[in-house]
């Protein structure tokens, strides 16, 4: 109480003229009793940071109105050679009464970004996949059935985190419950709620600097090579010709346990070049080695050659062309010159027409994206590709037709629904396959 009666006092020696008063937007609602400003205004008294009457006492006994509390933060911004702590809590109320400030024309953008230095996005929602493979494919893995299914509840959050003008942190964490079984989702050694990505980023003009375990997706080929998570560091620098340097390791199943012979070491240099508005050209080489190559001992069948190397030498060239702001063209093309196996295993290529973004359409209600595209995926030519609908989770190799459509239902709701239809590619022969993935995405 004693708290309450301080701030409500000291609102009363700083009150202004009615005419300055109705600048606020309703400068006359009150301060709800419980909220935290009062405890922090008390406290402000209680460093002198905040005066009160001329004998130094504070007295009244009524709540305050928001714009009476904007005053009293005004005074305490103007404070010199206050704490850290005190300096912090300014802060802070600075923000939760920027409107009120600004009518009284007190600048607080710069303190906002202050404040507001953690910053939450993410997404809730619902998401479907289906993956169907022939009989023999399946026999061969030990499933007893062609097709599995599975539908998950998913929350993710995506803090930005502002270090300083120069460098942010940012995070990606996941949370699953399977629809299917009314449980936490826990497969494949995933936890219930991980951490996927965490890693800081620092600008300096056109210098880009990423370090810890960061998401990267190939330009030239738009993730046909890498769409994945490397754990290390990565640079990019340049303007019309874009320079970008990796160095790590890599887990080629995401989320999946850490099992024996599925981590890489990884490194990396891909090169763009801005030859017009409309047209974009690349190289790019990537050498990844595993110290345990019989990961890689056989086709999918079981019936092939060994790999017969521990490495992977991957180059890869590309070109985009933009026929209009909503009309986009992709071709690249990736070969490994590594290992035994035959040029079917040993190359990727894909060719890809965007329409608005493809699945990522700009978020404005009614907007719609939607692609068409052929993709060739041999396991030593890829590395982890970006396509949720397509990489066979069991490093097998496919090729074959991937559609795909997204639609903003409204302001930060989104529909995704992507198909494949192809191949498993088999040093035996071929077989049949095709998956389905849908998601309805709730974004904040």
């Amino acid at each position: 109480m004693k708290k309450f009666l301080a701030a409500a006092a000291a609102a009363a020696a700083l009150t202004v003229s009615s005419a300055t008063v109705f600048a606020a937007a309703n400068p006359f609602e009150d301060v709800p009793a419980d909220h935290w400003a009062y405890d922090a205004v008390a406290q402000l008294a209680a460093d002198g940071v905040i005066e009160g009457y001329g004998d130094g006492t504070y007295r009244g006994d009524q709540e305050i109105t928001r714009y009476e509390m904007a005053q009293m933060v005004a005074r305490a911004m103007a404070k010199s050679n206050v704490s850290g702590a005190d300096k912090a809590m300014i802060d802070k109320l600075a923000a939760e009464f920027a409107d009120e400030l600004n009518s009284l024309g007190v600048r607080v953008a710069a303190l906002e970004k202050k404040v507001d230095n953690v910053k939450w996005k993410g997404w809730v929602g619902y998401e479907y996949y289906r993956d169907a493979h022939s009989q023999k494919v399946m026999d061969r893995l030990g499933y007893d059935t062609t097709a599995a299914k599975t539908q998950n509840v998913q929350l993710q959050f995506n803090p930005v985190i502002t270090i300083n003008k120069n460098w942010t942190a940012r995070a990606r964490l996941k949370y699953y419950s399977d629809l299917n079984s009314a449980k936490n989702n826990t497969a494949s050694g995933n936890s219930e709620f991980r951490v996927d990505r965490a890693w800081v980023i620092g600008n300096y003009d056109k210098l880009k600097i990423e370090l810890g375990k960061i998401p990267y997706e190939t330009r030239l080929d738009r993730g046909l090579v890498l769409g994945n998570r490397v754990s290390g560091g990565i640079i990019t620098f340049g303007n019309k010709l874009v320079t970008t340097i990796g160095i790590g390791r890599l887990n080629r199943t995401p989320g999946r346990a850490n099992y024996s012979g599925r981590t890489d070491s990884l490194q990396f240099i891909e090169l763009t070049y801005k030859a017009s508005p409309k047209f974009d050209i690349g190289a790019a080489y990537f050498h990844a080695r595993n110290e345990n190559p019989t990961y890689f001992s056989s086709s999918l069948d079981g019936s092939g050659p060994a790999y017969g190397a521990k490495d992977r030498n991957i180059w890869e060239i590309g070109l985009t062309y933009r026929f209009s702001p909503k009309w986009l063209l992709n071709i690249a093309y990736a070969r490994n010159n590594k290992g035994n196996w035959s040029a079917k295993y040993n190359q990727a290529y894909t060719l890809e027409l965007a329409y608005n973004g493809g699945r990522y359409p700009e978020m404005k209600r009614g907007n719609f994206g939607a692609f068409i595209a052929y993709r060739h995926l041999g396991r030593s030519a890829i590395l982890g590709p970006t396509y949720d609908e397509v990489y066979y989770q069991y490093d097998g190799s496919q090729k074959g037709f991937n559609i795909g459509a997204a639609y903003v239902f409204d302001k930060s709701v989104m529909g995704t629904i992507l198909w494949w239809k192809g191949k498993d590619i088999m040093y035996s022969g071929d077989a049949n396959m095709s998956t389905l993935y849908g998601t309805l995405q709730f974004f904040f």
